[in-house]
């Protein structure tokens, strides 16, 4: 009865933590919130003793298991001389990481094609489609007790030497003909910026962030010929009735033209007839009651 009751308590109590999964993966709306919710399961995920500058994978709950995340600790000091490979990210020396005392946990995200479109609702891509996850690459203050609080994001500056983004491995890009791939970077004030790629799949940062490829949307490639061909239909129908206007006009000028000429002519011929008429009777004389025609003198 005891074993029962343990194993009921222990029924009850997964059932209550998916249940929880579940509710606060649907309550996700917000790409920040998203990024709060994968730091906390890596600090609770992590080791007190994680060594530092070896790369860990998290496990997410099953309701996030399509979202990869992987952490790796560094020595600020170390990071900024050595630099560092964090899976699709190449931190090159000279990277400066604002501010660090001592020690920095770096957390790779990919979010994976069905959680990368949550950024369609927090940023504005109208006209542009993913054609990769989003990756993201963050960076927290690392205590010697990571699970002690919450710990504080930091930044991630590299400017003499950007930082790499390969999307190589992860991208679509290559199923997609006729457009060139964009980089994207996802800024926390809901901007987005499109630079071109360094090299095929291949994006630059200054700086920590969320990052994809884009390309413009076929709908709205497709939509940019109709509304040129609907320029092009107006177009003609103007200039067809303007030509038609002009053609319209000449037939009617010519039309007038002729009834002119044609009234013209006929006020012409009667009045040649009317004088000679008189000239004929100019040459009529009357003899008592027999008209004679006069012969002309000679």
């Amino acid at each position: 009865m005891g074993l029962d009751l343990y194993y009921l308590m222990l029924l009850t109590l997964s059932w209550g933590s998916l249940v929880s999964t579940e509710a606060e993966a649907e309550g996700i709306k917000s790409a920040r919130l998203l990024d709060l919710l994968i730091r906390d399961y890596t600090v609770k995920s992590l080791d007190r003793d994680l060594r530092t500058g070896i790369v860990h994978t998290v496990n997410l709950p099953e309701n996030f298991s399509s979202i990869g995340v992987n952490t790796v600790r560094f020595r600020c000091g170390s990071l900024h001389r050595y630099g560092a490979q964090v899976k699709e990210f190449h931190l090159r020396s000279g990277v400066i990481v604002q501010p660090c005392a001592e020690r920095v946990m770096v957390v790779r995200q990919n979010l994976g094609y069905n959680w990368s479109s949550i950024y369609y609702a927090n940023y504005d891509l109208s006209g542009y489609q993913l054609v990769s996850p989003i990756l993201g690459l963050l960076a927290y203050n690392a205590n010697s007790d990571l699970s002690f609080g919450s710990p504080f994001e930091l930044g991630i500056l590299a400017i003499d030497k950007p930082i790499k983004i390969d999307f190589s491995n992860v991208t679509k890009a290559s199923n997609i003909t006729g457009f060139l791939p964009l980089c994207a970077s996802f800024e926390g004030n809901g901007k987005v910026t499109l630079k071109n790629q360094v090299s095929p799949n291949v994006c630059v940062a200054s700086r920590h962030g969320h990052f994809g490829l884009v390309v413009k949307s076929p709908q709205s490639s497709s939509s940019a010929p109709a509304a040129v061909r609907k320029k092009i239909s107006k177009w003609k129908l103007v200039v067809g009735c303007s030509v038609g206007a002009a053609l319209g006009a000449f037939l009617l000028g010519l039309l007038l033209v002729a009834m002119f000429v044609k009234v013209k002519k006929k006020a012409r011929m009667e009045e040649l007839t009317r004088r000679a008429y008189e000239e004929e009777a100019l040459q009529v004389s009357m003899v008592g009651h027999i008209r004679a025609r006069t012969l002309p003198a000679t």
